[in-house]
């Protein structure tokens, strides 16, 4: 009998059915991704150099000594906070552009298509643009989002070969610069708007590139 409860759970241990660590893993994400929060926030609000693993714990709701359980230094922080950003801006750029008939679309729905991903993200990640667009960031991890930045314009450019072919290559790229530039500018009015005020700020970002794009389109053609 003692054997058969022995080999049982020696089984079980290796069908993977112990469930206890996997737990302790779910919590453990869940309090990475809780300092990661937190510490974009801290960012954004004092700036790298001035941010510290001790406010950082503090805005998260913990002690230093848990906040080291998972990261060893603020630049390990940093780090993972780059590497989240990075990936979160990058899904948003595949839904903005992958899912669009970009040639065969009005352009007011090819802006909304593309647009509304990148705004919502933009929304959900507030602290992510504050902190990567302080000076006093890492060199290191502020270029993690460049590669991402161009292949968004890789994408602009894409869509701009699509609805207006005549555009000669060096006037397709600094039209897509323009694009993307014009939208970045915008982007703070967003996120600092709220409730029907954020809408109509929405509508009018939205009113300005259809706008820019429009004549793009005619002289294109």
């Amino acid at each position: 009998m003692g054997t058969d409860r022995a080999s049982g759970q020696v089984a079980g241990k290796a069908s993977g059915q112990v469930r206890p660590p996997r737990r302790r893993q779910a919590r453990g994400e869940r309090r990475m991704a809780e300092i990661l929060d937190a510490a974009a926030r801290v960012f954004a609000e004092s700036g790298y150099e001035a941010a510290t693993t001790n406010r950082i714990a503090a805005a998260a709701g913990i002690s230093p000594g848990s906040l080291y359980q998972f990261f060893a230094n603020k630049e390990a922080i940093a780090q993972a906070l780059a590497d989240r950003f990075v990936e979160q801006m990058r899904q948003a750029h595949r839904e903005a552009f992958e899912s669009a008939d970009m040639s065969g679309l009005p352009a007011a729905e090819l802006i909304d298509r593309m647009l509304d991903p990148i705004i919502a993200f933009n929304l959900a990640n507030p602290g992510f643009k504050a902190l990567f667009a302080r000076p006093d960031m890492p060199p290191g991890l502020a270029a993690a989002a460049q590669p991402i930045q161009a292949a968004l314009l890789g994408r602009v450019e894409a869509v701009l070969e699509a609805r207006a072919p005549g555009l000669a290559p060096g006037a397709r790229t600094r039209s897509a610069r323009v694009l993307i530039q014009l939208f970045q500018a915008m982007v703070p009015m967003v996120t600092a708007a709220e409730g029907d005020e954020r809408t109509a700020v929405i509508v009018e970002v939205k009113k300005v590139l259809r706008g820019y794009l429009e004549p793009l389109e005619r002289q294109g053609t």
